[in-house]
């Protein structure tokens, strides 16, 4: 019996055709969103009877597989004599239209054209292969006339040449199927309301809702649910599943869960993104193929990689990726793309999914009603998404782009020029305070940006000329203003009441800012979709905030899940000293003495602080007062290295006391694992809250005038996540004991005190 391919036609002549090198680090970004204003422009000028974006759909047999191929062909045009043209329109941002068609498009156009033919049973049929060049509207079209018998043939071969690729997915798709029917949870027993949490996460996979779920450390979120989902994959509800996270320890978490499934048997293919810096083999950072060997000619070589790599491996972390794209001389960040796109699983950030500027493009509609999203440790997700949503620029780019380019690109001069004079206007409305808030953005600020972008992308698109250093500068200094124009113009897209304008004046410069206030409706737009979003974290807490920042429906299930951990665990006492900015002086002895008293017992233990202004005040009083105790103090910019020394230093086995002194809602205050006697005590000083500040207060407006608590959705609920995070450092077994000292007076007081987990909440009170 045949086996069944379904597959797209852009997505068979890609891998079939696709040749050459990567592009070079600039791409024209307003070029592709002009490609479908120019279809629609040449269709608008198609006659009665064609017809414009005609959906098909053939079988193509090819031994022992049958592939169903569909996609839509741009036009389909009846001639006078009743002949039909089919037509493939292209749109390309470079230096000039191509002289002969490429061989990915051709091949394209011949699929849809044999597609035809076997839908209106023709003898023959004309294919047009129409480009358009972005900037200048300038048209070049190519046609052939091609037979029933020489269309046939073209897809043949093309379906042969896919048919290898497709074999491999076939098998590795009916054993994994076998694998996860088989797979047993990893683990002799599920822990206290495991098994609750993951058959939660397995009924809403299977009913299509998303889930909220506050699962304390010590559950196991990471097998809770990452085993169901596995096993809604065997089941057939699910093709895929993303497992995002905000943070790289996470990742090696769910890495680690995969490796402990796979050891009992599961065959998954499960692929791991590392950011493209990190990734990038060339020390310098230059991509493209004048610059990067791993670049030159990537598309002769990638389907070999794929191939070599998907048919050796299931696994395929940093390390796996690294190998093979030496070993095949291909990118590694491009080759776990495309890795990505041909797995089960993808380990990634936030970002490949709810960032507009990055999101994985080429995920099929159909695709992602099979696929389920795992969002780890999602109270990151609120600021995160705000981040991803907002947008800035500031003016002194645009007046240094103005003069630089007035002698060389006088076009280029002026729309940096009317960028520059926005700014002016813009610093006179904010007064003399330096501040101004709207509620729209400046209603000229798109076509200004547009002008420029328009502009920069002509200057930037030109043929390489060897550039003296000055003029390197000038050209990265085009380009950043550039990406920040594209970001401003994608904001402006989005932008609604969930947004307000604001701009502040100072220091010789003007900043103006697009601030999303509210990035629930976004959040839910750009996950939009997908089967089911899971949404997890030990600090979801309130429930009713972080499902209104996260954009939940009413059909969407919540979920609390109480410790496995006893309330004899933790010794929690409060502090009850003000760390209030204008009390700060007076706290320093106080929690010096504090600390010394939690470190007189001989073991590990780590202090938290709101700023590392006061963790070095702190510091220096208690290094003064108690000498002798062996002390490490975070650094802000720590490298990789550098924080793993700092982790590495708290072993089990310390013959001396540790005090570590970090950041809290730093690196070391959320996702760290330290359990047993690696850690035996915490401190956290103070409720947390964010800096007081402009957006703070912007978002405080915001709410209030919403009918919610706006300083707790502003300040309160934001600043506890990171206090109960730290916290949460301490106990991560059924084993582990220690202490934890909250060390401010407010912690006794509503809100602070209810928002406190039960487990913490027998406490004594420090005289």
């Amino acid at each position: 019996m045949a086996s069944a391919v379904t597959i797209s036609v852009r997505s068979l002549v890609e891998y079939v055709y696709r040749s050459g090198s990567l592009e070079s680090g600039f791409r024209s970004a307003a070029s592709l969103a002009e490609g479908t204003r120019i279809h629609q422009k040449i269709q608008q000028q198609y006659k009665e009877g064609d017809r414009k974006e005609v959906y098909l759909s053939a079988e193509i047999p090819c031994g022992e597989l049958i592939f169903t191929v569909f996609g839509r062909c741009d036009g389909l045009l009846l001639s006078g004599d009743g002949s039909l043209t089919v037509e493939e329109i292209k749109s390309t941002g470079g230096p000039e239209l191509p002289e002969e068609g490429r061989e990915v498009h051709w091949a394209q156009a011949l699929i849809y054209a044999h597609m035809i033919i076997l839908e209106q049973e023709l003898e023959a049929i004309t294919v047009r292969l129409t480009y358009v060049h972005t900037a200048t509207g300038e048209q070049r079209s190519f046609e052939r006339l091609v037979t029933a018998g020489e269309a046939a043939a073209f897809a043949a071969d093309t379906a042969a040449a896919y048919a290898p690729y497709a074999s491999l997915l076939l098998k590795h798709g009916e054993r994994r199927t076998e694998s996860i029917r088989r797979l047993e949870f990893p683990f002799p027993a599920y822990r206290a309301e495991q098994r609750r949490f993951a058959g939660a996460v397995y009924t809403c996979i299977a009913e299509g809702v998303n889930l909220f779920a506050q699962a304390p450390t010590g559950i196991g979120k990471t097998m809770s649910t990452l085993f169901p989902a596995v096993k809604a994959m065997g089941e057939g509800l699910l093709r895929g599943l993303f497992y995002l996270t905000a943070k790289t320890v996470t990742r090696i978490a769910a890495e680690e869960a995969f490796a402990q499934m796979n050891a009992r048997g599961l065959h998954l293919h499960v692929v791991t993104l590392t950011a493209k810096e990190k990734a990038c083999f060339r020390e310098e950072g230059l991509c493209g193929a004048e610059y990067c060997p791993f670049a030159e000619g990537y598309y002769d070589r990638i389907n070999g990689a794929l191939m070599d790599m998907l048919e050796h491996e299931t696994l395929m972390d940093r390390r796996v990726l690294e190998h093979y794209a030496r070993k095949h001389s291909v990118c590694p960040f491009e080759l776990s793309l495309d890795a990505a796109y041909a797995s089960d699983a993808v380990i990634c950030d936030y970002n490949y999914i709810f960032d507009p500027r990055i999101a994985m493009k080429r995920l099929m509609e159909e695709g992602k009603k099979e696929t389920a999203l795992l969002v780890d440790e999602a109270h990151n997700l609120v600021d995160r998404g705000r981040e991803m949503f907002s947008a800035a620029l500031r003016k002194a780019p645009f007046l240094a782009l103005k003069r630089s380019y007035k002698a060389r690109n006088r076009a280029l001069s002026a729309a940096a020029g009317g960028v520059n004079a926005m700014f002016i206007a813009l610093r006179k409305a904010c007064g003399q305070d330096g501040t101004g808030t709207w509620a729209e953005y400046p209603e000229e600020l798109p076509g200004l940006l547009e002008t420029f972008v328009q502009e920069a992308e002509r200057e930037l698109l030109r043929p390489s000329q060897m550039l003296l250093t000055e003029e390197k500068g000038e050209e990265e200094g085009l380009l950043d203003a550039y990406f920040d124009a594209q970001g401003m113009l994608r904001a402006c897209k989005m932008y609604d009441e969930r947004y307000i304008t604001y701009a502040e004046s100072g220091r010789g410069d003007v900043l103006l800012k697009l601030f999303n206030l509210d990035p629930s409706h976004l959040l839910t737009q750009s996950s939009k979709g997908f089967r089911s979003r899971i949404f997890f974290s030990a600090t979801l807490s309130p429930l009713s905030y972080y499902r209104d920042m996260l954009g939940a429906a009413e059909e969407d299930y919540s979920l609390t899940v109480p410790s496995p951990f006893h309330k004899e665990q933790w010794e929690i006492s409060v502090l009850p000293v003000s760390t209030r900015f204008r009390d700060r002086e007076k706290s320093l002895v106080p929690l010096s003495k504090a600390l010394a008293a939690m470190a007189a017992r001989k073991g590990n233990y780590l202090a938290f602080f709101p700023s590392y202004q006061y963790l070095q005040d702190v510091y220096e009083v208690f290094a003064e007062s108690v000498p002798g105790i062996r002390t490490l103090v975070q650094g802000s910019g720590m490298s990789e290295e550098e924080r793993e020394r700092f982790l590495a230093a708290f072993r089990p086995d310390n013959g001396e006391t540790l005090l570590g002194f970090a950041v809290l809602g730093g690196i070391f205050s959320e996702g760290i694992d330290l359990p047993g006697d690696r850690l035996n005590g915490v401190m956290v000083v103070g409720v947390g809250l964010p800096q007081l500040g402009l957006e703070r207060n912007l978002l405080r407006e915001y709410f209030s005038a919403r009918g919610k608590n706006g300083f707790h959705y502003a300040y309160v609920f934001p600043g506890m996540c990171k206090v109960l995070q730290a916290g949460g450092r301490l106990i991560r077994s059924e084993h582990d004991t220690g202490g934890i000292i909250l060390a401010d007076d407010r912690f006794l007081e509503p809100p602070y005190a209810w928002l406190l987990p039960d487990e913490w909440r027998d406490y004594r009170v420090l005289g």
